[in-house]
């Protein structure tokens, strides 16, 4: 299918939306593609509220687990950075607890959030937020960073490409981005999917997913945006428990059961001093595609 420059084979049908496998775009998307003016409003006003009225209550619910993720993320962020190399804007910043994790360990931090919801609550946390969405106005206005944190944010963003080059202007030689999108049409889930003989697919949500990455697609964004990847890791593949039979979709009650599960196993391994087996299991997760999330670290050229 062609649709204003973009064409590739739709592989799913939702909600009036085409999910195509891009020749342009060397990733899968939906078409029609949301405009700017959709977006903002859908984002500003409704994502918190309407689409996801649990979000911020399952985040504070979730603080410690949460801690332990962002833990391990500053962690790869220190590693890869020399010390005092510390200014970090977050695009996209959410409720702030990745934000409030940096602050307390002594990082300069700014976040990016359009949604007056999650900017209200991480003002109540006494960070500094920027409302609205990242634009080339704003860039102008907040200097440069060691480091730019984008989770969850480019699977609803109409052209990540242009976003990931105004990144690219915003750090410092040798910064860092790292990007963190959902790991979608993964091996686990196509198996799910074609044991259970097809159907919908529960991953697809149009119009607030737009683009639907794997770690190669993301990958090879990076490059063509002029970073190097320096390191990729996945988060923890919920799609087992659907492996195994626990058919946690729709179903908000189990999936929590399956989560706590999740969260279970990486606690047991902190408290046993094996963060550094959790880490390569999720490194070596991403090494084979699989994990719900992709997870991946590009720094910009020392002499651009």
């Amino acid at each position: 299918m062609k649709w204003r420059g973009h064409e590739g084979k739709v592989l799913d049908s939702v909600g009036g939306f085409d999910v195509i496998d891009c020749h342009a775009c060397a990733f899968k998307h939906i078409i029609p593609i949301p405009t700017s003016e959709e977006m903002e409003h859908l984002y500003r006003h409704d994502y918190y509220s309407t689409t996801k009225p649990l979000y911020i209550d399952r985040m504070r619910e979730d603080a410690a687990w949460w801690e332990l993720t962002y833990s391990d993320r500053y962690d790869a962020l220190e590693s890869l950075l020399p010390p005092g190399r510390r200014r970090l804007l977050d695009v996209g910043s959410g409720p702030g607890l990745f934000l409030k994790h940096g602050k307390d360990r002594g990082w300069d931090t700014l976040g990016v959030e359009p949604s007056q919801q999650a900017a209200e609550h991480s003002r109540g946390l006494g960070l500094e937020i920027i409302e609205g969405f990242f634009s080339v106005d704003m860039k102008r206005d907040i200097g440069l960073f060691d480091v730019v944190h984008m989770s969850l944010v480019l699977e609803h963003i109409a052209d990540p490409a242009i976003l990931l080059r105004m990144v690219h202007e915003l750090l410092k030689p040798g910064g860092l981005v790292c990007v963190v999108v959902p790991n979608d049409y993964n091996p686990f889930q196509q198996a799910v999917r074609e044991s259970v003989g097809g159907g919908t697919p529960w991953w697809v949500a149009p119009p607030h997913h737009v683009n639907y990455f794997d770690f190669e697609s993301m990958h090879a964004l990076l490059v063509r945006s002029d970073f190097d990847v320096v390191l990729q890791e996945a988060t923890f593949p919920i799609d087992l428990f659907l492996l195994m039979g626990d058919n946690y979709v729709g179903n908000d009650e189990l999936g929590r059961i399956c989560h706590a599960k999740r969260k279970m196993m990486e606690f047991t391994l902190e408290a046993a001093g094996m963060a550094h087996v959790r880490r390569k299991l999720y490194r070596s997760l991403a090494s084979v595609g699989l994990g719900r999330e992709v997870c991946v670290y590009g720094r910009k050229s020392q002499g651009v």
